[in-house]
This record gives structure tokens, C-alpha cells and sequence, in this order.
């Protein structure tokens, strides 16, 4: 009996040394990989100076930027990991060389990255932004030091005045429960203040993934050759280069005989779109035919068909919830992998689900950069701040620790939610997860159709030429025998 025992015990350790060191692997690899895209887009001049305490204070901010840049990204994947390895299990159940992977590392993997997550968003990050602003107190010796005890009284005045408000506001929801839990820390109020925030990153993901999947069309257009209907390349290359030689001289006249000319910077702006419009007719020439005629529509085909998939699998997760309260997301313990897929079409439709969750991330990502009040966030190579870093990496650790939670409350997969991630209080809400269900299948709707229209429109009044005309006459009063008259003599 006590053998049996011995056995047991060392089983569990061996397993629990594997999955740390699987887990350390993953993270490693993580973190070296987000290390290199924020050394590429850091500002050189902020870490190369004459000050070295300066420079080893951002270089400390960078690293903690970048664990918490390591933690967004295995957010993101922890569904599709998850999936997969469901799929693996269920393709090669008594595989030997798949026993490390179960649930227990699965579940393991879950767990580390909310705490994680709530360690980067609470501690890390704000402690990160208070010791690149800190110079130490008045009076004391200034240093490396003085600079991380000014930043760690001001992270404790920042705790102490978020517990206060965490605490006053769950006394307004629940009174009984918020004094019988006021010194309750661990196990109530930081689930709480967690659980706020992945509200408020769900809600960032509602706005921002509708505007995403309507701007992943023109960002992936403006990555592709497109074909023009009724365009002669050749013939508007010269026009265009003859266009950029004639304001070029223009130009060059214009400041050596007079530099105060007013009208300078205007022709600038004009000889500069001259240039870009030849460099764009120049890179359209050299395409091939393949890829002009063909890439391009099977981008936006793809693009189309993945935006349409996510809009039908919400609407299939409303009727769901009219008709079945179990499709309401919910926690769970043991994840139970290998039994059964996540998916009724098998493993096709689990790679479905796992594009589909990327695609709706990416899509989020493209909407929040784009939207007027996040563009000042948006990285460049080269001539980003450890501000703006530090911004970006606590919104792209909101969106994608949401983004589990996201996914299963539009039902794109049938993975429920493990660890902590299914504590939350609003999972269960039915007229919450429903309205919720109801806004993004709208938001996306209309930001579809209203993408697909204008882009129909905008290539129909350039492929006849509508686009040259004047500003003071209005192309929807343009009637229709003008266009086919105009579009005959161009095939002409």
C-alpha cells in the first residue's frame, strides 16, 4: 500500500515538473519573440544616452513591458491551444508521445495566465509607468533605488485608492457581502476588480471588433495589388509621371524665385500624391497577372467569407439561448479533453473556430488602432516612447485577456471557460450575454454592408472616370446614361 502511495506521489510531481517546464518553454519562446517586436519599434535615443541611470531604468521598463506584451499573447492563444489539443487527443488517443498533453497542463495554463494578467495590469504595468516618471523624494540620494521606492509608495497609494473604490462599489451592488469580505482580499476582491476590467475589455471588443472587420478590408487592400476595370496602366503611369515632372519643376521654380510663395506647401502636398500614385501605378504594373486579377478578389472573397461566418455563428448562438439556457457560457474545472470535439463538424470545424478566433482578434486589434480616440497609440518603428509602450501593452493585455471570454459568449466555440476566467458575475445573465450577442451581430451587419456598398461604389465612379470631376458638382446627380456612355466609350 505504501509503494502504491510512492508511486502515485512521484506521478504527480513528475507530471507537475513537465508541465512547468513545458509551460516555461512556451513563455520562454513568448518573451523572446515580443522582446524582438518591441525592440523594433522602441525609441533608440531613450536607451542609448549619457545618463545610465536613465537608461537602466527604461531598459527595466522594457523588460517588464515586455512580460506583459508574453502574457497578452498566451492569452490569445489559450483557446486555440485548447481546441487543438482536444482535436490531437481525439485524433491520436492512445498516442504515447501525446501523454503530455491532458487537461491538468491545459487547466495549469489557464490559471497562470490570469494571474498573470492581473499581476501585469495591477503591479507590473503601473509600477513600470510610475518608475520611468519617479526621480526619487526631495532630499534623498539620488539613484536607481530612489526611483523604485517613489514608484512603489506611489503603487500603493494607486492600490489602496482602487481597493477603496472596489470595495464602495460593491457595497452599493452588495452590502452584506462586501462587509462580511472586507478583509477578504485574495479570494474576493481582486476576482472583483479582474472581473471589471475583462467587462470593460469585452465592451472595448464590442466597438472595436465591428470597426475592425469593416477596416480589414481597406488595410488589406492597401497591402494588395488591385485590379482597376476599365484602366489602361500604362497610359496612366505617364500621365502620372508627366503630372510629377511638371509640379517638380514647378516646385523648384517656385522656391529660387520666390521663397515666400504661399502656395509652396500646397504644391508640396500635391507633388508628394503625384509620387505616390506613380509609385502605386509602378508596383500595379509589375504585378503579375495572377496577382493583379486574382489576389486581390480572393483576399476580400476570404475576408467576406470569414466576416459572414462569424455574423451566422452568433445568430445560431441566439437561438440557442431563446431555446436552451445551457448556452449561456459558464465555468469549468476539468476541461475532460479527448472525449468529444468542441465543434458538431469535427476538426474541421474546430480549425474553423480557431481562424475564426485569430481573425477576431486581429480584427479587433486593426479596430482599436483605428479608431479616433486610440490612433495616438499606435506604434512606430523606431520612434515609439516607453509611454506609448507601456499603453500599448496594457490595451493589448486588456483586449486579448477579454478575448476568451469574448469568443465563447458569441458561441464561435464551445469551449467553456477554465480557472477563474468563468468566475465572473455576468456570465450568467441572460438578458446581458443576449443583448451582447444582439449588438455585435448588428454593429458587424451594418458595418458590412456599408463597407461592401461604398467599396462597390468608389471602383464604379473611378473605373469611368467620375472621380475627376469637379468638386462643385455632386457624383449621385450624375445620371445613369451618362455612366454607361461613359464606361462604352472607354471600352471603346
Amino acid at each position: 500500500m505504501e509503494t502504491d502511495d510512492v508511486s502515485v506521489r512521484e506521478q504527480l510531481f513528475h507530471n507537475r515538473v513537465r508541465e512547468t517546464i513545458i509551460c516555461v518553454l512556451l513563455f520562454s519562446c513568448l518573451y523572446m519573440v515580443c522582446y524582438l517586436v518591441l525592440a523594433h519599434f522602441r525609441k533608440t535615443a531613450e536607451f542609448v544616452t549619457d545618463d545610465s541611470e536613465d537608461a537602466t531604468v527604461n531598459k527595466i521598463a522594457l523588460w517588464l513591458c515586455t512580460f506583459t506584451l508574453s502574457v497578452a499573447v498566451c492569452a490569445v492563444l489559450l483557446l486555440p491551444i485548447s481546441i487543438l489539443s482536444n482535436e490531437v487527443l481525439l485524433s491520436f488517443p492512445r498516442s504515447y508521445y501525446m501523454q503530455w498533453l491532458n487537461g491538468s497542463l491545459i487547466h495549469g495554463l489557464w490559471n497562470l495566465v490570469f494571474l498573470f494578467s492581473n499581476l501585469s495590469l495591477v503591479f507590473l504595468m503601473p509600477f513600470a509607468y510610475f518608475f520611468t516618471e519617479s526621480e526619487g523624494f526631495a532630499g534623498s540620494k539620488k539613484g536607481v533605488m530612489a526611483r523604485v521606492y517613489e514608484a512603489v509608495v506611489l503603487l500603493l497609494l494607486l492600490a489602496l485608492l482602487v481597493l477603496g473604490m472596489v470595495w464602495v462599489a460593491s457595497a452599493l451592488l452588495h452590502d452584506r457581502t462586501a462587509r462580511e469580505s472586507l478583509y477578504d482580499l485574495w479570494e474576493y476582491y481582486l476576482p472583483y476588480l479582474y472581473s471589471g476590467i475583462s467587462l470593460f475589455g469585452v465592451l472595448l471588443l464590442l466597438l472595436c471588433t465591428p470597426f475592425g472587420l469593416s477596416r480589414m478590408f481597406s488595410v488589406t487592400g492597401s497591402l494588395l495589388v488591385k485590379p482597376r476595370l476599365l484602366e489602361d496602366v500604362e497610359d496612366a503611369l505617364s500621365c502620372s509621371s508627366f503630372e510629377e515632372d511638371s509640379l517638380s519643376r514647378k516646385l523648384h521654380g517656385g522656391e529660387s524665385s520666390c521663397r515666400a510663395r504661399p502656395n509652396v506647401e500646397a504644391m508640396k502636398k500635391e507633388h508628394q500624391a503625384a509620387r505616390s500614385e506613380r509609385i502605386a501605378l509602378e508596383t500595379r504594373r509589375k504585378a503579375s497577372p495572377w496577382q493583379r486579377n486574382l489576389g486581390y478578389p480572393l483576399a476580400m472573397l476570404v475576408l467576406l467569407a470569414l466576416t459572414v461566418a462569424c455574423v451566422l455563428m452568433v445568430c445560431f448562438n441566439v437561438l440557442e439561448l431563446l431555446l436552451d439556457e445551457a448556452a449561456l457560457p459558464r465555468g469549468m474545472e476539468d476541461p475532460r479533453l479527448g472525449m468529444a470535439s468542441f465543434s458538431m463538424f469535427g476538426s474541421l470545424g474546430a480549425a474553423v473556430q480557431v481562424l475564426l478566433i485569430l481573425y477576431l482578434m486581429v480584427s479587433s486589434v486593426v479596430g482599436f488602432y483605428s479608431s479616433p480616440l486610440f490612433t495616438g497609440l499606435l506604434p512606430r518603428a523606431q520612434d515609439t516612447n516607453l509611454t506609448q509602450m507601456i499603453g500599448n501593452c496594457v490595451s493589448l493585455l486588456i483586449l486579448s485577456s477579454a478575448l476568451p471570454v469574448f469568443s465563447r459568449t458569441l458561441g464561435i466555440t464551445r469551449f467553456d471557460l477554465l480557472g477563474d476566467f468563468g468566475r465572473y458575475n455576468w456570465l450568467g445573465n441572460f438578458y446581458v450575454v443576449f443583448m451582447y450577442n444582439m449588438m455585435f451581430a448588428g454593429l458587424t451587419s451594418a458595418s458590412l454592408i456599408k463597407t461592401v456598398t461604398w467599396a462597390v461604389q468608389r471602383e464604379l465612379i473611378r473605373a469611368f472616370g467620375l472621380h475627376k470631376l469637379p468638386l462643385t458638382v455632386s457624383r449621385s446627380t450624375v445620371p445613369f446614361r451618362l455612366l454607361l456612355a461613359s464606361g462604352l466609350s472607354k471600352i471603346h
